[in-house]
C-alpha cells in the first residue's frame, strides 16, 4: 500500500540522516531536531538485546519490552499465561488460578523464576542472554543462547500456547514440584497430560517422540531429528481437552496481525493467527479473547474460558476473529449553545487572557500548557470573541515553534532523535520520557492536539509545520509498518486493546498504564490532525485507536458493566493497570480525587465519552464523594473535576455548585471558562446520547429529556451531508460546528 504523502515526504528526512549526522541538526520542513543527546536527556542504554534478525527501529512501551531492555527479562504477562526469561530457560506459569482482591489492587498470581514449569535444555545448559529473536501485533520470540545450543520460544497474547524450537541439546521440562501425570505416563505418547500447583498441561512432542523422566520433576523430549514441541494451558485436566489442544499443537503461529478500518459508525478490528504446520496439514490455532474483544465479536465462541485480572477470556477455536466496536464522536469544541452565562464566560476569558504565560518546561508541563490553550480557542470562539481566540492561537504558535526548531548549541525546548532506539525525545524531558521512554503518547498528544487546533483556523501554518507535528505522531503511533524512523504503533498493544506507559516494562508486575485519559486524548489529536490535514492513515488510526482503547478503559478501568472486577474488590474503578494486577493507587497521590481523576484529565470536548453510561457514573460518582474527606465541598483538591464527572449523569448539581463557586480551585490543567462550558453544554442540551452513531466521526447527539440535539464539526470547505444511524441528515456549514435539534 502506498504510504501517505507525508510520510513519504519524511522518508527523505530519515535517508539524510548518516549523511548528515555530524551535523547534528536534521531539517524537517522549517523545523529541526537534534541527533546529539542534550544534558538534560539521561543516557540510553547503547544496547538492544535482540538478534541479528530483529532491523529496525524496535517497539518500546509494549507488555514484552522487557526483552528486549536487559539480558533476559522482567515478568511477562501474555495472557492467560505469563512467563519471565531467565538463565535457566523459560520459566511459564498461569497467574489467572491465583486471583486476590483487597482494596488496594487485584492481583494475579506473580510469576515466581522457576513458574509452574520452565522450559530448557538437558545437559546442565546455562543459557548466556534470551534475546527478541521476532514480534508482531500480540506474539514475541525470545532466543536463548548458549555455548552449543539454543532454544527458541514463542508466546503472547491471546495464546494458551508455548511454542518451542531448539538445536544442539535436548529439551527439558522442569517443573516446581513434581507433577500428577495423568496422561501418557507411559512416556511413549507424543502428549503428556499434567497438573502441577493445581494448574493443567498439555506437553506435546513430535509425533515419533519418547519422554523419558516421567516419575520425578524434569521431563526430558527424545525426538531424534525433530526439534520442536510445544506445551499449552489447559482449562482442565481431561482427555478431551488434552486432544482438543493436541489437534493445534504443532501448528505454530508465525505471525498475529491486527489491522483495523474505520466504517461508517464503527472501527471493525481482524485479528489473524497465521500458522506453521510442524508436522502434517494442519491450520488454525486456540486463542483466548479479552473481554474488550468477545463482547464485540460475533465470531463463535468454544465452553473454554481462562481466569485473568481484565476478567474471564473465553476461547475461539480457528484462525482469526473479528471485532467491531461503536464510534464514539468526538468534536473539537463545544457549541454556543453550551454557555449559561456570557458574562461570566467572557469573565473567565479575559482572566486567562491577561495571566503571564509561564516560561517553558519539560515535556508533560509544557503540553499540559497548551492544551489549556487549544480549549480556551474553541471557548472563545463558540463565545464570540474572536480576538481572544487569535490571543490564544498566537500563544499556542509561539510555543509550538520553539519546540519545533533546534537551534545549534540548544539544550532544551527542542527534540532529540535517539538512532539506536528510533525515538523522539522532547528536552527537557519528565518522569522518564528519556532514559526510559516513558510516557512518550501522553506528553505528545497535548502538543499535537495544540497543532491541530491551530490547523483548524490556519492552515497554512499547519502545512508550514507540519513535518515536525508528524514526527510526534511517528514517534507514538506510527501507522507505518515500515517506518525508518519509528517503531509501527510504539505505545499501543494491539491485542490488549490499549497502551502502556513504561517503555521498558521492567517490574514485577508487567507494563502499566496510569492515565488512560491522557492516552484517549493523544487518540483524539491524532483523528483531527489527519481530517484537517487530509491524511487518511492518521485520521483513521486516530479513531481507530481512540474507540477501542475507550472500549478497554470501560472494562478494565471503570468495569462500567460490573463483570470484571472480582466481587471482593470494593472500588468502582482502577487507577493503574498493569499486566499482572489492577491498582487503586497513582505513582503520586493516594487521594481519592487523583486515583479517579487522573483517568479523567484532561477534560476537552472529546471527554463526552466518558459519559456514555450515565448509571456507571453515577456510582462512581457517589463513591467519591463518600470516600472524600471533605464530602460534597469540592473547593479542594481536585474538586473541579470530581463536579465536572458528576455532570455525566446529572448537570444541574454541577450547574448549582458553579453558581455558588464560581471562583473554585481548579486543577492544573483545568480551567474555569472550560468547566463552565463543559458544565454548560450537559445541563443545556443533555447527556451523550450513545445509541446514535453517524458516517462522519466529528459528529455528538446530546439528549435532554428526550430532546436530541445532532452536532457536527466539518473542518472542510464545502457543506458536508452527515447521515445519522437514526436517520436524520445535518448539512454542517464549512470550517464550523453545526448544531441541529429536533425540531428544526
Amino acid at each position: 500500500m502506498r504510504p501517505p504523502t507525508s510520510i513519504l515526504g519524511l522518508l527523505a528526512i530519515a535517508a539524510s540522516i548518516p549523511a548528515v549526522a555530524a551535523a547534528e541538526i536534521i531539517s524537517a520542513g522549517p523545523g529541526s531536531y537534534t541527533t546529539a543527546r542534550p544534558y538534560h536527556c539521561k543516557p540510553l542504554p547503547e544496547k538492544l538485546h535482540r538478534t541479528a534478525d530483529v532491523t529496525g527501529p524496535t517497539p518500546t512501551n509494549q507488555w514484552w519490552s522487557s526483552l528486549v531492555w536487559q539480558e533476559f527479562s522482567n515478568n511477562l504477562f501474555a495472557h492467560p499465561l505469563a512467563m519471565v526469561c531467565t538463565p535457566e530457560g523459560l520459566a511459564v506459569t498461569y497467574p489467572g488460578a491465583a486471583i486476590v482482591a483487597s482494596a488496594e489492587a487485584i492481583m494475579g498470581g506473580g510469576v515466581p523464576p522457576e513458574g509452574d514449569l520452565r522450559i530448557g535444555l538437558d545437559g546442565g545448559q546455562t543459557f548466556t542472554a534470551a534475546l527478541l529473536g521476532g514480534y508482531c501485533d500480540a506474539m514475541v520470540t525470545s532466543v536463548f543462547t548458549a555455548a552449543d545450543a539454543s532454544l527458541k520460544t514463542r508466546f503472547g497474547h491471546g495464546s494458551p500456547y508455548v511454542f518451542a524450537t531448539y538445536d544442539g541439546a535436548a529439551p527439558v521440562i522442569r517443573f516446581s514440584e513434581i507433577p500428577r501425570v495423568w496422561a501418557g505416563g507411559d512416556g511413549g505418547s507424543p502428549a503428556i497430560g499434567v497438573s502441577v500447583k493445581g494448574n493443567h498441561y498439555g506437553l506435546f512432542a513430535p509425533s515419533a517422540s519418547t519422554w523419558s523422566g516421567l516419575d520425578g520433576s524434569e521431563f526430558t523430549i527424545h525426538s531424534g531429528d525433530d526439534r520442536f514441541f510445544s506445551i499449552a494451558l489447559l482449562p482442565d485436566a481431561s482427555a478431551e481437552s488434552l486432544a482438543r489442544f493436541q489437534r493445534h499443537a504443532h501448528n505454530h503461529v508465525v505471525e498475529a496481525r491486527i489491522d483495523t478500518e474505520v466504517l461508517p459508525g464503527k472501527v471493525r478490528a481482524t485479528h489473524r493467527f497465521i500458522t506453521r504446520p510442524m508436522e502434517g496439514d494442519g491450520t488454525g490455532t486456540l486463542i483466548a479473547l479479552y473481554p474488550h474483544q468477545w463482547k464485540y465479536s460475533d465470531t463463535s465462541l468454544t465452553e473454554m474460558t481462562y481466569a485473568s485480572v481484565r476478567g474471564v477470556m473465553k476461547v475461539v477455536d480457528g484462525a482469526s476473529f473479528t471485532t467491531e466496536v461503536p464510534v464514539q464522536g468526538m468534536l473539537p469544541m463545544l457549541p454556543a449553545e453550551g454557555i449559561r452565562n456570557p458574562e461570566r464566560l467572557l469573565g473567565y476569558l479575559n482572566k486567562e487572557a491577561a495571566k503571564e504565560p509561564p516560561p517553558h518546561t519539560d515535556t508533560y508541563w509544557e503540553g499540559k500548557y497548551l492544551g489549556r490553550l487549544a480549549t480556551l480557542s474553541g471557548i472563545a470562539e463558540a463565545a464570540g470573541q474572536g480576538e481572544l481566540q487569535q490571543q490564544f492561537l498566537a500563544e499556542i504558535k509561539r510555543r509550538l515553534e520553539a519546540w519545533f526548531v533546534a537551534n545549534p548549541g540548544a539544550q532544551d525546548t527542542l527534540f532529540y532523535y535517539n538512532t539506536t532506539w528510533g525515538t523522539l525525545i522532547g528536552s527537557r524531558p519528565s518522569y522518564g520520557s528519556d532514559v526510559e521512554l516513558n510516557d512518550h503518547h501522553f506528553h505528545y498528544g497535548y502538543f499535537i492536539r495544540a497543532a491541530a487546533e491551530v490547523a483548524r483556523i490556519d492552515k497554512a501554518w499547519a502545512e508550514k509545520w507540519r513535518p515536525m507535528v508528524e514526527l510526534l505522531i511517528r514517534d507514538i503511533a506510527s501507522p507505518d509498518r515500515n517506518d525508518p524512523l519509528f517503531p509501527h504503533m510504539r505505545c499501543f498493544d494491539k491485542f490488549a486493546g490499549h497502551s502502556w506507559a513504561s517503555g521498558n516494562a521492567n517490574f514485577a508486575d508487567g507494563n502499566n498504564q496510569e492515565s488512560s485519559s491522557e492516552s484517549l486524548n493523544a487518540w483524539y489529536a491524532l483523528a483531527m490532525w489527519g481530517e484537517i490535514i487530509g491524511d487518511a492513515a492518521i485520521r483513521d488510526t486516530g479513531i481507530a485507536l481512540f474507540n477501542i482503547e475507550r472500549t478497554a478503559v470501560e472494562e478494565y478501568w471503570f468495569d462500567v458493566a460490573n463483570t470484571n472486577f472480582p466481587e471482593s474488590f470494593p472500588q468502582v474503578a482502577l487507577g493503574m493497570v498493569w499486566g499482572g494486577k489492577g491498582a487503586f493507587a497513582t505513582w503520586f497521590s493516594a487521594d481519592i480525587d487523583c486515583i479517579h481523576g487522573i483517568n479523567w484529565l484532561p477534560f476537552t470536548p472529546a471527554s463526552l465519552y466518558m459519559g456514555r453510561h450515565p448509571q456507571y457514573v453515577k456510582r462512581n460518582f457517589d463513591r467519591i464523594v463518600e470516600k472524600r474527606p471533605k464530602g460534597r465541598d469540592f473547593n479542594n483538591g481536585w474538586g473541579d473535576l470530581v463536579v465536572m464527572f458528576g455532570a455525566l449523569h446529572d448537570p444541574k448539581p454541577a450547574a448549582d455548585w458553579l453558581d455558588n463557586n464560581p471562583d473554585c480551585s481548579i486543577e492544573a490543567g483545568n480551567t474555569h471558562a472550560f468547566m463552565d462550558h463543559w458544565i454548560g453544554t450537559l445541563y443545556n442540551l443533555g447527556l451523550n446520547d450513545t445509541g446514535i452513531t453517524a458516517d462522519h466521526p466529528f459528529t455528538s447527539v446530546l439528549q435532554n429529556n428526550g430532546r436530541k440535539t445532532y452536532l457536527a464539526y466539518n473542518f472542510g470547505g464545502t457543506p458536508l451531508h452527515v447521515r445519522f444511524s437514526d436517520g436524520t441528515t445535518v448539512v454542517a456549514k464549512p470550517n464550523a460546528l453545526t448544531k441541529h435539534s429536533e425540531n428544526q
